[in-house]
């Protein structure tokens, strides 16, 4: 099992960056999503997709942020608009696999500034 996440970097106040994360597995996946920590702050939910579509999202980036998910090619993605420096943060894909449990991939560095 292993998630690999993709497509940080810099943007200014009101930009856009889309993320991107691919698991590698043999197991089935059931809820991919997305989690982020802000320096000094725990981690917290962004958004989240099951395999039926059904997604859920963090009330902070609500009508900014959309998930999506590809289930035959075991990935997902965060499409970020109207980002603000209230989003920089370590952006961490997270996913559960049935009969697996749920894993965290490595995070990728999301920087908004000013």
């Amino acid at each position: 099992v292993q998630l690999q996440a993709s497509g940080g970097g810099l943007v200014h106040t009101g930009g856009s960056l889309n993320l991107s994360c691919a698991a590698t597995t043999v197991f089935r996946i059931n809820v991919m999503a997305w989690y982020r920590q802000a320096p000094g702050k725990p981690r917290e939910f962004v958004a989240s997709m099951n395999g039926d579509g059904v997604t859920r999202y963090a009330d902070s980036v609500k009508g900014r942020f959309t998930i999506s998910r590809d289930n035959a090619k075991n990935t997902a993605g965060l499409e970020m608009n109207a980002l603000s420096p209230d989003d920089t943060a370590v952006y961490y894909c997270w996913a559960h696999f049935v009969g697996r449990g749920e894993y965290f991939g490595q995070g990728t560095q999301v920087t908004v500034s000013s």
